[in-house]
């Protein structure tokens, strides 16, 4: 039996021979190569500054850290996010306060995160931030976080954990901005299923010199100097500690395979888009299933292919649907169950699922479909007919 699994990096000859060498320069911790995957990923996603560290969760944190939100303060946060993007909130014991999505692409509901916002104002809370999440890879409605964060004096940190490479545009015919290119920061993982991978990893990006110098002096401790320049000639063996920091850098070691993942991340781009369009054709006309889309003025990085069962149209539900993928060999993932749903923000907060309809609604329908660039026409095509095998024999 065919065996796809819901996930397969693209490793090549070029991130081996890069780790190896790396290995035998002596330097495994961070040092020049994190500062040149920096630098080529600042530049990639056009912006001023960018910060390696250990996951997109320590960029989230440090984020929150550098635009100064303090305890019993408020941070605006989808419910349809993976646990990082609200759980760092919770790290500063301040409160994530969850919003809704929009059904046509899961991404934060501008017009549900303002009606919360004012009842939070009325109950006297300071809120600091909005961090909006670009779900799957689909840029979100960038312009109305921008209204809502300059009425309400928010700042922006934007979960790109998904958006390695992804575009939007303000209306047709205006110039293409990547992700985070308005955001105070923008926080990308490399994550073992990412669109680029260092195994672990992560990236907080920003145009503010202010923010970044204080991430990068977070990030390793609170120390003035980076470990990396006090052992080179350009550092001292003189430190001071400003701050009590974490330990978040990333190792070359990891940097070496981000090398290699980010200078090809274009052409892994092309390579997911071809196995999403081609989904969406050999898929469309099964009428049991709703097909993700591509929203206008959006480029979308496809790091997920979410389909929607249409329950009413079926004969077993989503947990049965999944066990009969796998008997076909097919590895698939659900992203995510809402975090309202889940016991220590329904407890700690007194969510209820009805208080974010929209997303306890999409939650028992959704399925990832596996999607990387090395996937194969008969992969493809097993997928598919699996999907078509399945409906055919349950469909009422």
């Amino acid at each position: 039996m065919r065996k796809i699994p819901f996930f397969r990096p693209n490793i090549e000859q070029g991130e081996i021979d890069e780790v190896v060498d790396t290995l035998r320069s002596g330097w495994l911790t961070t040092g020049p190569k994190t500062k040149r995957f920096e630098a080529e990923f600042a530049d990639y996603v056009r912006q001023k500054h960018a910060i390696a560290l250990n996951s997109c969760t320590a960029a989230l944190h440090l984020a929150l850290e550098a635009v100064g939100l303090k305890s019993g303060q408020s941070v605006l946060v989808p419910t349809m996010t993976f646990a990082a993007t609200a759980e760092v909130v919770r790290y500063f014991n301040a409160k994530p306060i969850l919003v809704d999505c929009r059904p046509q692409d899961f991404n934060l509901d501008v017009a549900d995160a303002e009606v919360r916002i004012r009842r939070a104002l009325d109950r006297g809370e300071k809120l600091v931030a909005i961090l909006p999440v670009h779900y799957g890879g689909q840029i979100g409605d960038v312009a109305g976080v921008q209204r809502l964060a300059a009425t309400y004096d928010l700042q922006i940190i934007e979960d790109a954990a998904h958006c390695c490479p992804a575009y939007w545009r303000p209306d047709e015919g205006a110039a293409w901005e990547c992700v985070g290119s308005r955001a105070a920061v923008s926080c990308y993982s490399f994550y073992a299923n990412k669109t680029i991978t260092t195994g672990e990893g992560g990236m907080a990006c920003t145009a503010s010199d202010a923010l970044a110098d204080r991430m990068r002096i977070m990030s390793l401790h609170g120390i003035s100097r980076d470990a990396w320049k006090r052992f080179t000639a350009e550092g001292s063996w003189y430190y001071e500690i400003m701050a009590p920091g974490f330990k978040y850098n990333l190792t070359d070691i990891a940097s070496a395979i981000g090398l290699h993942q980010l200078r090809k991340a274009n052409r892994l781009h092309r390579e997911r888009t071809r196995w999403a369009e081609y989904f969406s054709r050999r898929l469309a006309d099964v009428e049991e299933i709703l097909l993700p889309r591509q929203l206008p003025d959006r480029i979308h990085s496809w790091h997920l292919y979410v389909i929607r069962l249409r329950l009413d149209r079926l004969t077993l539900d989503r947990a049965q649907f999944i066990e009969e993928m796998k008997k076909a060999g097919v590895g698939v993932s659900v992203h995510w169950m809402p975090l309202h749903l889940h016991p220590y923000y329904r407890d700690t907060y007194g969510y209820r699922s009805e208080d974010l309809p929209q997303a306890a609604a999409l939650y028992p329908e959704i399925i990832s479909l596996p999607l990387y660039p090395d996937l194969t026409e008969a992969d493809a095509d097993h997928v598919c007919g699996t999907i078509r095998d399945i409906v055919r024999l349950h469909s009422k």
